[in-house]
């Protein structure tokens, strides 16, 4: 859960960006913990300090300009996400406190967890004070890191231990191998972006032909327009064409990287080329800043509180004491689906025995209510018990009243009559599943664990024992995770149908 909140601080920015800043200054290239400089002149770093070779080969720094790393042995691309949002990857709570070293300094108003961020002393574009930071609001006057590419990674390491400044130990906050990664990072990873981007962050690219690649690569997850994953809440988009263009250099850092927490293959793992980063976030630019079919009124019914990556309710949901038969509490009896099922047909579906039974009815015909009637009773105004709108605001609830009327579909009736099978051309479901899917779950859909090691759930777990679960998430995306929605990657009622059918085949263990 703690990993997941990212998700919708992904929504600040995810798949591809979020807002990310740390801190470790360095008014010497080789100090990189020293207090902030006084003054430095933008100056862009030199072509030695990041041969275009190394900026896309790491193995390629390692044989011509570090030094042997034999005792260092980590996951460079890791460190990457780490130099990101590094509490995000460990799976740890964020940080209240400021981060000490970055008390030195009184031009950037950052507080709390984003002090700690190394990105928020060093940049996007690792050059700190001499690069797009030498100015604005996240201007600290800290150095930046580029000028270690190629440098022996353990000393980096013990600059991170707080052995040149001790308020620059990253020791007490992580693990010796997370320390190890992000050294591994700064050593071997960063990369001049001048040689990608102009000097106002505008690429050095061809749009036409980062689309080949985007096609490729990136639309499996993003979609054909960039738009189906929603990097902020229901009701405020922000999709890849947004991104692209309010920050290239985070842009391109979480191209090679991925991100934190996030099954997304760093570009880095897929051999781009200077000119393949420069053109994909050439093309990126160039797509629809909306234009999504999704909403996301389907995860906000499903978990909005996940969605939202907001403290759960306390207490039982005002409306849960006109029902005896689910002894279920607390924060789940605020969701819409422990009400009204996942077949969206209550007590006359799914729901009507068993645990989850409750006897409330289902929401199906009700898209055929209008949008105010539909958002009154959202509102409390039909029933005061069934109030949201003290827990989602009102593009949220019209997110909601929107995936009624036009997205929710006929579930039930993909569901043959055992109440498991699903009704679905598995073939076509195994083309559309390694076309799409494969990319995060893996090939036998165990790629991706929603539980724990001892209790295991995979793809295959929830399609063979919740059918209808894995059609409304295939279809709409699961609540606090970067999963593509289905309806946004082109697929019928009937693509989503088969991919759940292909999917009861896969393992469950």
């Amino acid at each position: 859960m703690k990993a997941l909140r990212l998700l919708t601080l992904c929504a600040s920015g995810l798949l591809l960006l979020a807002a990310i800043n740390s801190c470790a200054p360095q008014p010497a290239a080789s100090d990189p913990t020293s207090p902030p400089a006084t003054s430095a002149p933008v100056a862009a770093a030199t072509a030695t300090n990041s041969p275009a070779a190394t900026a896309t080969n790491p193995s390629a720094a390692t044989a011509t300009s570090a030094p042997a790393t034999a005792d260092l042995k980590g996951d460079m691309i890791r460190g990457g996400k780490l130099y990101d949002t590094w509490w995000t990857e460990i799976a740890k709570d964020a940080p209240k406190d400021d981060m000490p070293l970055f008390k030195t300094q009184t031009t950037d108003k950052t507080t709390g967890a984003s002090t700690w961020r190394c990105a928020e002393c060093h940049g996007w574009d690792y050059k700190g004070v001499d690069g797009v930071f030498a100015k604005g609001s996240h201007m600290t006057g800290f150095k930046g890191i580029l000028a270690d590419l190629g440098k022996d990674p353990s000393v980096i390491l013990a600059a991170l231990k707080g052995k040149t400044n001790p308020d620059h130990d990253f020791s007490k906050v992580m693990a010796e191998q997370d320390l190890v990664d992000l050294a591994l990072f700064v050593s071997k990873g960063t990369m001049d972006m001048n040689t990608v981007l102009n000097q106002d962050g505008t690429p050095k690219g061809v749009a036409a032909d980062g689309k080949e690649k985007f096609d490729k690569v990136c639309a499996a997850c993003h979609g054909p327009n960039g738009n189906a994953i929603n990097f902020k809440t229901p009701g405020s988009v922000e999709y890849l064409a947004h991104t692209s263009n309010s920050n290239s250099w985070q842009f391109l850092h979480r191209m090679r990287f991925g991100i934190a927490v996030w099954p997304m293959p760093a570009a880095i793992d897929n051999k781009f080329s200077d000119q393949d980063l420069a053109n994909v976030l050439a093309y990126a630019r160039t797509l629809p800043k909306d234009g999504a079919k999704a909403s996301g009124g389907g995860q906000l019914y499903d978990k909005w509180y996940s969605v939202l990556a907001v403290k759960t309710p306390d207490g039982d949901m005002p409306l849960w004491k006109n029902q005896t038969t689910n002894t279920r509490k607390g924060a789940s009896t605020w969701t819409c689906r422990e009400c009204h099922g996942l077949d969206y047909l209550g007590a006359a579906g799914m729901y009507a025995t068993g645990a989850h039974k409750t006897g409330f009815p289902g929401i199906f015909a009700a898209a055929a209510k209008s949008e105010q009637d539909l958002t009154a009773a959202l509102k409390g105004q039909t029933d005061p018990k069934h109030d949201f709108s003290k827990v989602l605001n009102d593009a949220q609830i019209s997110a909601l009243v929107h995936w009624v009327k036009n997205e929710m579909f006929d579930v039930a009736s993909k569901v043959k009559p055992d109440g498991v099978s699903v009704d679905g051309d598995k073939v076509h479901g195994q083309a559309l599943f390694e076309q799409t899917c494969i990319q995060c779950h893996g090939k036998d859909g165990k790629l991706l664990n929603f539980k724990t090691p001892d209790a295991p759930e995979y793809v295959g777990t929830v399609a063979s024992t919740q059918p209808q679960d894995c059609m409304h998430r295939v279809a709409f995306g699961v609540p606090g995770f970067p999963m593509s929605a289905a309806i946004d990657l082109g697929m019928s009622v009937q693509d989503i149908a088969d991919v759940c059918a292909y999917s009861q085949t896969l393992p469950v263990k």
